[in-house]
């Protein structure tokens, strides 16, 4: 599938202040989400590897990414909803429906476009939490109107920017930002880390070791400078009362708020 097409019926307000909780009822299930979140962490290890060769662009390691990231929504989206699940978002967004599956589609839909798009628009800071509970794990995707973070990693990327060449100071530029692609290279190799950290397999960890996990990164753009980070969260242990059996929206928590006040400059999640 290619890009997701521009909704004339939008779908902002899906994804605000919302997360999608889903149930670990048995190791098998956990077995799923860790070799997930291995998928991600070796996905962020192949984006260290294509920023560090010179050869590669910087568009070039983030739609190698944004192609990862898809095929794993997309397959997503296919279980929940069918091959046809962009209409069934669409049915949601009007109004014309308002069930469990519809809500779930639109959510994941909505995030997938937005990830589609986040490369190549300046000032649209993609920031989402992963947190690990004893029974479920969350799945927070939030974007903001900025690029970067309190602690974000910045790098530029000369195909993005206006300088020519042939002008005075040129190859310097260019020296220090393959020198910087280098250095972001370097902390996402380090960072992905955390992800096999914060969330180690059934199979090799004890339960209370595993019950609890998070991570919150970001990513983003302003013109020709990218910007990457990522961070261990710890989670609430009293968010949720009441098990889940199947995945489902849910108000974001405490967790949502305090990296927001932490990372972000205004502190304030937009969409």
């Amino acid at each position: 599938m290619g890009k997701l097409e521009p909704r004339a019926d939008g779908g902002a307000g899906v994804l605000r202040g919302y997360a999608v909780r889903t149930p670990l009822p048995d190791e098998d299930a956990e077995r799923m989400f860790h070799g997930n979140m291995q998928t991600i962490a070796e996905g962020r290890e192949r984006k260290a590897e294509l920023l560090a060769d010179p050869a590669v662009s910087v568009a070039d390691a983030y739609e190698e990414e944004v192609q990862r990231v898809a095929k794993t929504f997309e397959g997503r989206l296919r279980h929940l909803a069918g091959e046809n699940y962009e209409s069934v978002a669409r049915e949601y967004l009007r109004g014309e429906r308002n069930d469990r599956i519809g809500r779930l589609t639109a959510y994941y839909t909505e995030g997938l476009w937005r990830i589609q798009q986040r490369s190549t628009i300046s000032e649209m800071l993609f920031f989402p939490l992963i947190l690990r509970y004893p029974d479920s794990f969350t799945v927070n995707l939030r974007f903001t109107d900025d690029y970067t973070t309190t602690e974000s990693i910045p790098f530029e990327s000369p195909e993005h920017t206006t300088v020519d060449a042939d002008e005075t100071y040129s190859q310097q530029y260019f020296n220090e930002s393959q020198y910087e692609q280098k250095q972001a290279a370097e902390y996402l190799r380090k960072t992905a880390q955390i992800i096999r950290d914060e969330f180690p397999s059934p199979d090799e960890a004890p339960f209370s070791e595993r019950k609890y996990g998070g991570i919150v990164s970001a990513g983003g753009r302003h013109e020709s400078e990218f910007s990457e980070m990522l961070a261990r969260v710890t989670p609430d242990p009293d968010r949720f009362s009441e098990a889940v059996t199947e995945p489902t929206l849910v108000r974001e928590g405490s967790e949502a708020k305090r990296t927001a006040r932490r990372y972000l400059q205004s502190a304030k999640v937009e969409m």
